[in-house]
């Protein structure tokens, strides 16, 4: 562990850009009600991982722990990790029953995801959560996670933390690019409690203006598949936050099309759409509208405003965001800003 390029890094990570004073600010309405913040990290404490979706091996997952210890944390391992049921991280039972456990361990301040995949909508709905209501404490990741952040925001309104997680750890840190640097910095920075501003680049279609309000969001997907279930979540006076990867076009027009029918889309705050990785079209049939077009189609009447090409989602420069927490969305002619408080 190179120490001395840990905290150069630490100490540079994130940047800030200009805002105008001259923007209306949205009115954050219902997003002002105020989301429960679990206590934040000090040194000794314990972070738990474990694997309610996808199978990973204990190997991949010792560069986090490595890392994180290293940041003075006390890491638990859970029952999960190399337990394999094929493609899952052992089977639905075995699942829910370690992340129960840490949810309901007091001495476990923290719950990081080793990956995402699928499988948390399998056991959802067999999580006991008071003990976490009582005692709430951070639960990270994204992708598959996402069910997780829908589903504590909209029935206990606790905050969680959208990031990437144990597979997306470097081997070797020395050896690591500053992006991949940055983005496992801010998890750090998260759990420590610091407040975040981050920047994204001007985009064509961005539609400028600021807006106040909870965050809530993450995988586009899970967003859209959670619509209609005891997961799904208010966005009425919201920032909403999109990502996804491994779509078609015209799958992902169709996701944004029932959001907009669901009445998602309408009484926002503000819209942050990050990385997309699609599929290509087939030749000859093209879809025939970019991701910006696609989104733009179904806010055009709206008036809040959207920012593309946020540093979130499937790629490396995938920073950390706080799910539930009050934000500040700008979005101007040099690019946009995102920072929470």
């Amino acid at each position: 562990m190179n120490r001395k390029y840990f905290i150069s890094s630490l100490a540079t990570a994130g940047a800030a850009i200009s805002t105008s004073p001259g923007w209306a600010v949205a009115a954050p309405t219902e997003s002002r009600r105020k989301h429960k913040i679990p206590p934040f990290l000090k040194a000794g404490d314990t972070i738990g991982i474990t694997s309610p979706a996808g199978y990973i091996s204990l190997a991949e997952v010792q560069p986090s722990v490595q890392l994180m210890e290293s940041w003075g944390f006390k890491v638990q391992v859970g029952a999960t990790i190399g337990k394999k049921d094929f493609t899952y991280g052992g089977t639905d039972a075995e699942r829910t029953a370690d992340l129960q456990h840490m949810l309901d361990d007091p001495n476990i301040k923290a719950i990081m995801c080793a990956r995402g995949g699928y499988g948390l909508v399998r056991i959802i709905d067999q999580i006991d959560f008071k003990q976490f209501v009582a005692q709430p404490k951070w639960v990270i990741g994204f992708s598959d996670v996402t069910v997780l952040h829908c589903h504590i925001h909209q029935n206990f309104g606790i905050a969680t933390l959208h990031s990437k997680m144990c597979n997306s750890f470097p081997d070797d840190w020395t050896k690591a690019e500053p992006i991949q640097v940055n983005t496992i910095l801010s998890i750090r920075q998260a759990l420590a409690g610091e407040d975040f501003k981050y920047t994204a680049p001007a985009a064509a279609l961005n539609r400028q203006g600021r807006a106040e309000g909870q965050l809530v969001g993450g995988n586009l997907s899970i967003v859209e598949n959670m619509v209609g279930t005891s997961s799904d979540i208010d966005t009425k006076g919201k920032i909403l936050f999109v990502e996804d990867t491994g779509e078609y076009l015209y799958n992902i027009d169709r996701m944004f099309w029932n959001l907009k029918r669901a009445g998602k889309l309408d009484k926002l705050a503000g819209l942050v759409v990050g990385g997309f990785k699609v599929k290509p079209d087939d030749a000859g049939d093209e879809f025939g509208k970019t991701i910006y077009e696609i989104v733009m189609e179904k806010v055009k009447e709206y008036s809040y405003p959207v920012c593309f090409d946020f540093p979130v989602g499937h790629q490396r420069n995938n920073m950390a965001l706080k799910c539930g927490v009050q934000h500040m969305l700008e979005v101007g002619p040099d690019g946009s800003t995102l920072r929470s408080f």
